[in-house]
C-alpha cells in the first residue's frame, strides 16, 4: 500500500523493499578543480604520471627525457579532445530549471488532461522547487550514485524492533485515546467490524497517536521524486493523484504535509490510497487524516476491511509448540483449522484455551525467528495488518501492541533468540542452493521470509537433523 521503505528485519521489503540508492545533497557540492580533475582522471582511467607510461619505440636515449614527455603530453591533450566525455549540469540552478519547465511542459498536460483545474495546478506548484534532501534522486547531468548492495549487508536478531519501552509508553496512550475517543471507536467498529485497539495501534505506530511531526510538502517531496529519483513513474502517479486531492477541496496545499517518502498525513496513506480509502467520518465534508481523529481513525478502518479484514476475529495468538510437531509448516498457504494445531498439542501460551468460534476457522503456523523465538498460530485478519505494512514484525508488533491496549497484556513470553549475524549473500546463497534443490524459497533476496524458513526446516528434516526453520551461519558449510 504505502511503504516505501523499512529495517532490514522489517521489510519487507519490502518489496515492497528491497536495496535503495541513498543521494544526499552533499554529493552535489563543488570540489576543488585540482579534485574534480583527479577525480574525473581516475573514472576514466587516465591517472598515470609519465614516467609509468611506456617508452615509445624501445628505450629513452639518456638527455632526451624532456622531449618525451612533451610528445606524451601533446598526445594526451590531443586524446582528451578527441575521446567523448560526458556532460554534466553545471549547477543545481540548471537542473531547477529544467525542473521549471518540465512542471509546465509534461507535467501539467497530463494534469489538465486528468480533469486537473489550472487553479489547483497553480495553487499547488506556487513557490515550489526541489528538495534535495531526498533519498533516491538521479538528478539530470549528475553523475548517478553508486548503489548500496544491501546483499552485503548483516540482519540481526528481531528483538530491538520489540522495544519494550517504546512498547509500554505506546500502550499507555494508547488506552487512554481508548477512553477519551471510546464511542467514535464503538461507531467505526460497528460501522466496518474492525476493533478500537487494531486502530489505535496502527495509529500510534505509524505517528505516534499523530503527534509525529510532518515536515515535508507532499507536493515537493511527490514532484521531486517523480522529476528525478529511481521510481520516477511511480511518483508521477502518486503526484497525479496528490493534484486531484487538492483538486477536491478536502486539503489545501499550505496543510498537504507528509513524509519524506510522501506518505500523507496521521495514517501515512500515499495519495492513491489516500483516493480508495480515505473517509470522511466527522461528516464536516472533507476527508481530513491531517488533524481529524475520527477521519484518520475511519480511514484505517476502511483501509483494512477493503482488504479483507475478518469481522468478530483475532489477529492470532501466542502459541507454544511441540519439539515433535515440525516447523516446517507455517505460511498462509498452509492454512488449516485451529482445532486442527490444537489437536497436535499446539496450546496458547497464556493458558487458555483457543476461543470455541475459532476453532473451526482457519489459522495458519507463524515462526518469525524459525525455533529460536515467539511462536505464533495468526488468522487471515494478521495477513490483512500485513497489507498495510508487507512484515512479519509489523503484524506482530501491531498485534501485541492492540493486546496491551485491550487487556493490559505484556511482552510476548517466547525470547528472541540471538538468530541473525549473517550477510544476505549467504542467505542468497543458500536461497540459490534450496532452490537447485527443489524447494520453493520465495526468491533468492536473502531475506528469510516464510518460504525460505520453511524449506530450511523441511531440508533439515530431509537430511536427518533437527529442525530450527531459521538459517544460520553452521549450514554454509553443509548446504551445497
Amino acid at each position: 500500500m504505502r511503504r516505501v521503505r523499512t529495517p532490514l528485519y522489517h521489510f519487507v521489503t519490502s518489496p515492497r523493499q528491497g536495496w535503495r540508492l541513498v543521494t544526499r545533497s552533499s554529493v552535489f557540492t563543488k570540489q576543488s578543480a585540482a579534485a574534480s580533475a583527479e577525480t574525473s582522471d581516475r573514472r576514466y582511467g587516465m591517472k598515470r604520471a609519465a614516467h609509468d607510461l611506456p617508452p615509445c619505440g624501445g628505450d629513452v636515449p639518456k638527455g632526451t627525457e624532456g622531449g618525451i614527455a612533451r610528445h606524451i603530453l601533446r598526445l594526451l591533450i590531443l586524446l582528451l579532445t578527441i575521446l567523448p566525455l560526458p556532460a554534466f549540469a553545471a549547477s543545481k540552478a540548471d537542473v531547477e530549471a529544467q525542473f521549471q519547465s518540465w512542471l509546465q511542459k509534461d507535467l501539467w498536460p497530463q494534469a489538465q488532461k486528468d480533469g486537473i483545474s489550472d487553479k489547483t495546478f497553480r495553487a499547488a506548484f506556487a513557490g515550489i522547487t526541489l528538495n534535495w534532501d531526498l533519498p533516491d534522486l538521479v538528478p539530470p547531468g549528475f553523475p548517478k550514485p553508486q548503489e548500496q548492495k544491501q546483499t552485503q549487508a548483516e540482519f540481526s536478531s528481531p528483538a530491538p524492533y520489540f522495544n519494550e519501552a517504546r512498547l509500554q509508553k505506546l500502550a499507555a496512550t494508547g488506552r487512554s485515546l481508548a477512553s477519551q475517543y471510546g464511542p467514535v471507536l464503538q461507531r467505526i467498529e460497528k460501522t466496518y467490524g474492525v476493533p478500537g485497539p487494531i486502530l489505535l495501534a496502527i495509529w500510534g505506530r505509524e505517528t505516534g497517536f499523530g503527534a509525529a511531526k510532518l515536515p515535508n510538502s507532499a507536493i515537493q517531496v511527490l514532484a521531486t521524486k517523480a522529476f528525478m529519483s529511481t521510481r520516477k513513474d511511480m511518483f508521477r502517479t502518486e503526484l497525479i493523484a496528490a493534484l486531484r486531492i487538492l483538486d477536491h477541496g478536502d486539503v489545501t496545499p499550505d496543510q498537504f504535509m507528509g513524509s519524506w517518502a510522501g506518505a500523507l498525513g496521521q495514517p501515512q496513506f500515499m495519495p492513491t490510497s489516500y483516493l480508495k480509502y480515505a473517509v470522511d467520518f466527522d461528516g464536516d465534508g472533507h476527508r481530513n487524516i491531517w488533524t481529524s481523529v475520527p477521519d484518520t481513525l475511519s480511514s484505517i478502518a476502511n483501509y483494512l476491511v477493503q482488504k479483507g479484514w475478518q469481522r468478530g476475529r483475532s489477529w492470532g495468538y501466542e502459541v507454544a509448540i511441540p519439539q515433535a510437531v515440525s516447523c516446517a509448516q507455517e505460511g498462509p498457504d498452509l492454512a488449516k483449522p485451529i482445532s486442527h494445531w490444537a489437536s497436535l498439542g499446539i496450546t496458547r501460551i497464556s493458558g487458555k484455551a483457543f476461543p470455541s468460534d475459532e476453532l473451526r476457522a482457519s489459522g495458519m503456523m507463524l515462526v518469525p525467528a524459525g525455533r529460536d523465538g515467539p511462536e505464533f498460530i495468526v488468522t487471515p485478519n494478521f495477513y490483512v495488518i500485513k497489507e498495510y505494512n508487507n512484515s512479519d514484525l509489523y503484524g506482530i508488533y501491531i498485534g501485541n501492541l492492540a493486546d496491551r491496549i485491550a487487556a493490559g497484556s505484556g511482552a510476548f513470553q517466547g525470547q528472541w533468540g540471538d538468530v541473525g549475524k549473517m550477510l544476505r549473500s549467504d542467505v542468497a546463497g543458500m536461497q540459490k542452493t534450496l532452490e537447485r534443490k527443489g524447494y520453493d524459497v520465495g526468491g533468492t533476496d536473502g531475506l528469510p521470509g516464510y518460504k525460505t524458513r520453511r524449506s530450511i526446516g523441511q531440508w533439515q528434516e530431509k537430511s536427518g537433523m533437527k529442525p530450527t526453520c531459521y538459517p544460520d551461519s553452521s549450514m554454509l558449510g553443509v548446504l551445497k
